[in-house]
Parts: C-alpha cells; structure tokens; sequence
C-alpha cells in the first residue's frame, strides 16, 4: 500500500478514535452520575431502570473501548507499514473492506471464516 492511501485511512481513523474517546467519556460521566444518585424505597422502579440502564451503557463501553484498541492497532499497523495485509493469508485487504472498516486486520474470506471457526494458522 502507497504512503498516500495509509494517510488517508490513518486520517479516517484517527477521526474515528477522537469520536469514539469523547463517546466513552461522556458514557463514563453518565454513569458516574447515575452511581453518585441516591435510591429512596419510593423510587424502587426506578432505581430498576436505572440499574439497567447503567449496565447497558457498562456494555457499550466495553464494545467502544474494544473498539479503540482495534483502532490503535491499526494506527501501529500503518506506522509498520503492515496495514492493508491480511493478517491470515498474507493477501492485501480489499479497498472497499478497509474503507467500510478501516480497523480491519483480515480480508473478507478469512474473516468470514474466523467466525465460521474454519480459519487455522
């Protein structure tokens, strides 16, 4: 891959990760609030919803953190000059793979067969 196209998915990407941390903390704030809040019996139900809602947002935290390492990894696969190489066969991932997905560490067919449990190393 050209020096040129890295920069244009290395820029793509750290537009993502900067909307990805600001979601995450903002998420974090939300939950810290609702943990600081105080339940009294009248307000059972709500201390319910809440408690759900504060585990969803636990969740999707985890997914955007997750999310931030990917993108992290691909920031150093672009300094290595490794990204846009398929990390099971070797072949280069497709364009329009890496321009839907630009943390993507496997081309289409190893990835759908990562998931299908068929991928070995």
């Amino acid at each position: 891959m050209r020096a040129a196209e890295r920069n244009r998915f290395k820029k793509a990407l750290l537009v993502k990760k900067a909307e990805l941390e600001g979601s995450v903390y903002k998420m974090e704030d939300d939950v810290l609030k609702g943990a600081e809040q105080g339940v009294s019996v009248d307000h059972m139900a709500d201390a319910g919803s809440d408690s759900f809602e504060q585990e969803f947002n636990l969740g999707l935290i985890a997914n955007e953190e997750e999310l931030l390492r990917e993108i992290n990894d691909a920031l150093v696969r672009i300094e290595d000059k490794s990204y846009g190489t398929c990390e099971g066969c070797s072949e280069p991932v497709a364009d329009e793979r890496l321009k839907a997905i630009p943390w993507a560490r496997h081309c289409l067919d190893c990835q759908r067969r990562m998931e299908e449990g068929t991928l070995e190393w």
